[in-house]
């Protein structure tokens, strides 16, 4: 029977967000988000694409490939001009950070789940596999 229940997991991963949102990485991410609510020049652009989006869907639904084209042109254009903008690009680094930060902390947990197991059954961190699996003789080595 083992030590740790579900909930004993989910306190400790609680925990780590806690840290996780504690980060560099983290703060980062939360001060450039806080600039671009604030640049009025960043809003105003925001606000223009997404009723330009609304308006390509209008012309989508009524079949008015023409205008539609034009406004996807538009529409391109002012995602360029946004992406230019220092502050936008410091939040989309921010937010790959954080995301690279969070994928990290999966891969070192899965890692060391798999390494615990083939420890805990004797088995061979190198190939991978379990004891169990070497003990009944199906290792790819026949």
């Amino acid at each position: 029977m083992g030590k740790y229940t579900k909930d004993d997991i989910l306190k400790q991963a609680h925990e780590l967000a806690k840290m996780i949102a504690d980060t560099e990485e983290v703060d980062f991410f939360k001060r450039a988000e806080a600039q671009i609510n604030e640049n009025q020049k960043v809003r105003e652009m925001i606000a223009s694409m997404k009723s330009l989006q609304k308006q390509a869907v209008n012309f989508q639904h009524y079949g008015k490939e023409r205008a539609l084209h034009l406004i996807e042109e538009k529409i391109d254009n002012l995602e360029k001009e946004i992406d230019e903008i220092p502050i936008v690009q410091e939040f989309k680094q921010s937010q790959v950070d954080v995301n690279d930060l969070l994928q990290l902390v999966a891969s070192a947990i899965s890692n060391k789940v798999t390494d615990e197991i083939l420890i805990s059954t004797e088995g061979d961190l190198l190939t991978g596999e379990t004891g169990s699996k070497l003990r009944s003789g199906n290792s790819s080595c026949s």
